[in-house]
């Protein structure tokens, strides 16, 4: 599975890294990702997403089921 948050959709940014004499090489940014299991109330079972730090608190704030909404509506996610 790629590395993106499934609430959010963030992905790792491209840069360079800088070296003393200002030598640039190409670098990735990754991400903060953790796979997490929760309790999806309405349908009576588990939902394990990959997550950032930041999806983990949209979740926190907006409720899980109005966060996978919108996360699908989005094109993040596909629920079965």
């Amino acid at each position: 599975m790629a590395k993106i948050c499934q609430i959010t959709g963030k992905t790792g940014m491209r840069g360079n890294n800088v070296s003393h004499s200002k030598r640039r090489t190409k670098r990735v940014f990754a991400l903060n990702l953790k796979t997490k299991k929760f309790w999806l109330e309405e349908e009576g079972r588990f939902v394990t997403l990959k997550l950032t730090a930041a999806g983990i608190r949209n979740i926190n704030k907006n409720g899980l089921a109005e966060s996978l909404r919108r996360a699908e509506d989005n094109g993040f996610i596909n629920l079965v």
